[in-house]
C-alpha cells in the first residue's frame, strides 16, 4: 500500500467519494468517542457508551461484535460487557494456560489481530476471548476477524477491548489505527472513573466507620440521641457520641473535634478509640479525658478536641448517679421532672492542647423524671437571622418539656434549632439525652 509520501510531488491526487466518506466516518467516530466519554466517572456508564458507539445499531457500527474486559487485579477477575447484546456482563477469570495470548497483550500496546475462519479452530479464539458463551457468538460469525486492543494506564494493563467483523469483512490498517486510538481514549476515561469509584468506596468506609454507633438498649436508663451533620459534610461531621456499657453502669461521651473534612473525621476517629480502649481499664469520667489529651498530644498534630464524658451507674430507687468531667465543652443541661433547668458547674481545659491529666469530675444525680442534656456548640451557636440560638433559649426549651422521654426532647430540640436557622447553613447539630428508665 501506498503512502502520500509515495506518491509524485506536484499532482492532484483524486479522492475517492467512498474513501472519503470512510474518512470522514471514521473523524466522527473518534470525535463522539472523545465527547461522549468525556466527564464521566461511572465505569458502568462509560463502558456501556463505548458499546453503544461500536455496536451494531447505530447507523455505521464499527463492529458487528465488541466486548469491554475490565481487570480487578485484586481479586483476580475481568467483567467482560457486551457481545452480540451490548446490554450483557459476565464476571470471569484469566488464566494464563488457557488465555496466553490475551495475558500477554494485556498492558502492551500491541493491537492483535485473530482470523477466525470457517474450519473448528476453538484454540485460537479461547485464547483471547475468557468466556466460552462470547467465544460461540464470533464462532457464528465466521470467517471473522478479531481484534484484541489492550487498555492501559499509568503504566499497568487495565483491560481491553475485543472487536469482530463476521461474515468475511475484516479491519483494513486504518480501522485498526482508529481502533487503537479508541483504546487509548477509552483507557483514559475507565482509568479515571476507576480511581474515582474507589476513593468513593474508600470515603464511604469511612463514613460508615465514623457516623455515631447505635445507642445500646440497658435496662436502668433510657438513652435518646440526634445527629444532624452540616450538611457539606454530608453524614460524616466533627461531633461523635459513645455508649460504653460495663459492669455496674456505663460511659458516656460526647464531643466535637476542630476542624472540617476529612482532617476532622480523622482526628474524630481517633478521640473515639482512645475513649473506648481507655475505658477498658478504668471508667473514671477525668481519667478517660485524661488519656484523651495524652493521646492527643503524643500525636503533635496541633488540633483539639472538646468533650463531656460521665459514668452513670443505676441505684436501688431507680435514680442514677453520675460522674461528669468537660475538656473545653459546654456542660451537661438538667431538667428536673418539675420543669426546673440546671447547669452543672464542670470545667476542664480542651483536649490536646497541654499534656497532662488535670481533669476533675462533679457529682450528680437523676431521680425519676429527670434528664440530662449532652450536646455540641452546633445548637446553642446555631445562627439564624443574625441571632444565636443561645443556651438560655434551649433552656427555656427543655423547661417546657419536663417529663418526657429523651427521643421527644431531642426531636423538640432538633426542630427548634432548625426553625431557628431558617435555612441557613450549620454546625453539626449533635445531641444525647439520658434519665432513669421507667
Amino acid at each position: 500500500m501506498s503512502t502520500v509520501a509515495d506518491r509524485p510531488q506536484g499532482r492532484p491526487v483524486l479522492q475517492d467519494p467512498v474513501l472519503q466518506e470512510e474518512a470522514q466516518r471514521r473523524v466522527d467516530l473518534a470525535q463522539s468517542v472523545a465527547v461522549e466519554l468525556a466527564g464521566s466517572l461511572s465505569v458502568r456508564r462509560i463502558v456501556l457508551k463505548l458499546l453503544g458507539l461500536l455496536a451494531p445499531g447505530t447507523g455505521t457500527p464499527f463492529a458487528d461484535w465488541t466486548v469491554v474486559g475490565v481487570l480487578d487485579a485484586a481479586q483476580g477477575t475481568v467483567a467482560l460487557h457486551g457481545g452480540l447484546d451490548h446490554q450483557a456482563s459476565v464476571l470471569t477469570t484469566v488464566d494464563r494456560d488457557v488465555h496466553g495470548a490475551l495475558v500477554d497483550l494485556i498492558g502492551s500496546d500491541v493491537t492483535e489481530s485473530i482470523h477466525v475462519g470457517l474450519g473448528d479452530l476453538p484454540d485460537a479464539l479461547a485464547t483471547v476471548v475468557p468466556d466460552a458463551g462470547l467465544a460461540a457468538e464470533v464462532r457464528g460469525m465466521r470467517p471473522a476477524e478479531v481484534l484484541v486492543c489492550p487498555l492501559s494506564a499509568r503504566g499497568a494493563g487495565i483491560g481491553f477491548l475485543l472487536l469482530a467483523r463476521g461474515h468475511g469483512g475484516g479491519f483494513p490498517p486504518e480501522d485498526v489505527a482508529l481502533a487503537r486510538q479508541v483504546a487509548d481514549r477509552f483507557a483514559m476515561a475507565l482509568d479515571a472513573a476507576r480511581l474515582y469509584e474507589d476513593r468513593a468506596r474508600v470515603a464511604t468506609v469511612i463514613e460508615r466507620s465514623l457516623r455515631p454507633s447505635a445507642l445500646p438498649d440497658l435496662s436502668y436508663v433510657a438513652l435518646a440521641s440526634s445527629f444532624r451533620p452540616a450538611a457539606e459534610h454530608l453524614q460524616v461531621g466533627g461531633d461523635f457520641y459513645d455508649v460504653h456499657p460495663h459492669d455496674g453502669g456505663c460511659v458516656v461521651v460526647l464531643g466535637d473535634v476542630c476542624g472540617k473534612g476529612i482532617e476532622a473525621a480523622v482526628l474524630t476517629g481517633q478521640a473515639r478509640q482512645s475513649i473506648r480502649t481507655a475505658s477498658l481499664f478504668d471508667t473514671a469520667p477525668a481519667t478517660l479525658l485524661g488519656a484523651l489529651n495524652e493521646v492527643l498530644c503524643d500525636d503533635q498534630s496541633e488540633r483539639f478536641v472538646t468533650a463531656v464524658c460521665a459514668t452513670v451507674r443505676p441505684e436501688d430507687d431507680g435514680s442514677l448517679s453520675l460522674d461528669v468531667a468537660t475538656a473545653g465543652h459546654p456542660a451537661p443541661l438538667v431538667v428536673r421532672a418539675n420543669g426546673t433547668v440546671e447547669e452543672l458547674v464542670v470545667h476542664g481545659r480542651l483536649a490536646g492542647v497541654t499534656p497532662g491529666n488535670v481533669y476533675t469530675s462533679v457529682p450528680a444525680r437523676l431521680e425519676p423524671g429527670d434528664l440530662m442534656l449532652l450536646f455540641t456548640d452546633g445548637i446553642h451557636e446555631a445562627r439564624g437571622s443574625g441571632e444565636i440560638y443561645g443556651t438560655d433559649r434551649l433552656a427555656r426549651l427543655m423547661s417546657k418539656y419536663a417529663g418526657v422521654l429523651p427521643q421527644v426532647l431531642c426531636e423538640a430540640i432538633e426542630q427548634d434549632v432548625v426553625d431557628h436557622l431558617g435555612g441557613l447553613a450549620h454546625d453539626d447539630i449533635t445531641m444525647l439525652a439520658l434519665g432513669p428508665r421507667r
